[in-house]
């Protein structure tokens, strides 16, 4: 083996990476020596080693591409930029779900070291330049998610969940994995590059690799969780705890389109009349279905699930444009919408307690009769999940739309618009539950100031970017114009 493999400089771009796993490895051996009341002391060391990790990343932030590991893994601006947001997004969760897990007795070194584990899936996935990185990173995130939504023992509706989660996992793992041993066939290379140069040529398969591209396509719509593969999205919402569900709906939708940049725009780029055709058609059956059936949700979970599917939808709006400015605005929108679910279960769990799931829709009733400021939050993180300015979700969703647009998809956009007034009714709902209506039962808000000043900060960056929106803008398309 090569000694330059291990050498300072191969390693260094790696290094958040290697950092994040051996503080996972100090938790696994340290919980080990925690008694029940030192519960608080392996939490804040998890969310130290996310921020630390963090840290690491935010210091490679403009330098320039790197890539390392026999041309396996690479640091550039959208991996660098996207790895901050991730282990950001992450620490949000565990602080958010703190008092929910203590009460319900999961905040121990299981829960924390599989949030670090998925993680760490997660920044291998952002980083991938080569296919078996690419699957080594999802699969690490997903045996993370899976063995997490199952920790509730005790939940038959947990472990039901965690069960449909692993099988419909393992089908799309799987056609990922044929979806990629049929492009080696085509181009005899795994390397993204490489497969990228090969394509271009005349010496490519181009009827395997469209085979190939469907299967990859298909477990691509199956993480996002778009239609016709979004079955499990909303039972593992429902299903899981809420600190789990959060934990799966936010940051590896940040890797989720790492990965779908890695493959579609890098590896398959030549190839994008084929995957712009099969894009238009999860993006409109997304967009539709999702929005039409959260009209009926009377679970908010459930509701969310629905929005998520409607959202990914827009999400591949902007990836189907095939355009820098396309992926500039998906990129935008990925980072907004995490913003936004951290702020809309961050709220969940503010108002969950002791033997009650604040999951329904009826226990929003009265909010603003109890507190006037989280009933603001919520309002807040409402009107940008549907899009209504002057929130952040109203410029994420109209640079999509513009980039679609530009791209030759004008009926697609129409039909989105149409979908997003549609959307706008359940979104709308909660607002009339929180401001109009009478409190159906007690409702107890006790949050810790950490919680509380964060979830704060979570609204008000929902509405600050909405206002300003230029320096997440263009950080992402200065992101996207250097790595693509």
């Amino acid at each position: 083996m090569n000694s330059a493999t291990f050498s300072l400089a191969t390693l260094a771009p790696a290094v958040p990476e290697m950092a994040l796993l051996a503080f996972v490895s100090v938790l696994l051996v340290g919980d080990l020596f925690v008694s029940e009341r030192g519960r608080h002391v392996t939490f804040w060391f998890a969310v130290a080693s996310l921020l630390g990790t963090a840290a690491l990343a935010a210091q490679m932030v403009g330098s320039p591409t790197v890539v390392t590991f026999s041309g396996m893994f690479v640091a550039d601006p959208l991996s660098q930029v996207l790895k901050v947001a991730a282990l950001l997004a992450v620490a949000v969760t565990l602080v958010y779900g703190r008092v929910y897990l203590q009460l319900r007795d999961l905040l121990r070194g299981e829960f924390l070291s599989l949030t670090l584990f998925a993680t760490l899936g997660m920044m291998v996935m952002i980083s991938a330049h080569h296919f078996l990185t690419l699957y080594l990173g999802l699969e690490i995130l997903a045996l993370s998610l899976y063995a997490m939504v199952a920790l509730q023992r005790e939940s038959v509706r947990a472990t039901e969940a965690a069960m449909k989660y692993f099988v419909l996992g393992a089908l799309a793992s799987g056609m990922l994995l044929y979806g990629m041993s049929m492009l080696y066939g085509a181009t005899g290379s795994l390397d993204i590059a490489r497969v990228a140069t090969s394509l271009g040529t005349a010496g490519s398969s181009r009827t395997l690799a469209v085979f190939g591209l469907v299967f990859i396509v298909a477990g691509i719509a199956f993480k996002l969780g778009a239609v016709p593969f979004h079955m499990w999205v909303p039972d593992i919402y429902h299903g899981a705890a809420t600190p789990a569900t959060l934990l799966i709906g936010s940051a590896p939708k940040i890797a989720a389109f790492a990965f779908v940049l890695r493959l579609l725009a890098q590896a398959l780029g030549g190839m994008g009349s084929d995957w712009q055709q099969m894009l238009a058609i999860l993006a409109a059956a997304s967009i539709g279905l999702g929005n039409l059936v959260a009209i009926a949700q009377t679970n908010l979970k459930r509701m969310l699930a629905y929005s998520t599917i409607s959202h990914m939808g827009f999400l591949l709006l902007g990836i189907l444009a095939g355009t820098d400015n396309g992926y500039g605005s998906a990129m935008f929108y990925v980072l907004t919408y995490v913003l936004m679910t951290l702020g809309a279960f961050g709220m969940i769990l503010l108002l969950s307690r002791a033997g009650f799931e604040a999951e329904e829709l009826e226990d929003l009733r009265g909010l603003n009769r109890h507190s006037r400021w989280y009933a603001f939050v919520m309002l807040v993180i409402v009107f940008s999940l549907a899009g209504i300015p002057p929130a952040v979700g109203f410029l994420a969703k109209l640079a999509v739309l513009q980039a679609a647009w530009e791209a030759g998809f004008g009926g697609l956009v129409v039909f989105a618009v149409l979908m997003s007034v549609v959307g706008a009714f359940y979104y709308l709902r909660l607002v009339k539950l929180m401001y109009m209506d009478e409190p159906a039962g007690e409702i107890t808000i006790a949050p810790r100031r950490d919680m509380r000043v964060l979830l704060s900060a979570n609204a008000l960056a929902v509405l600050a970017l909405g206002i300003v929106p230029a320096p997440l803008m263009d950080l992402c398309a200065r992101a996207i114009t250097a790595s693509l």
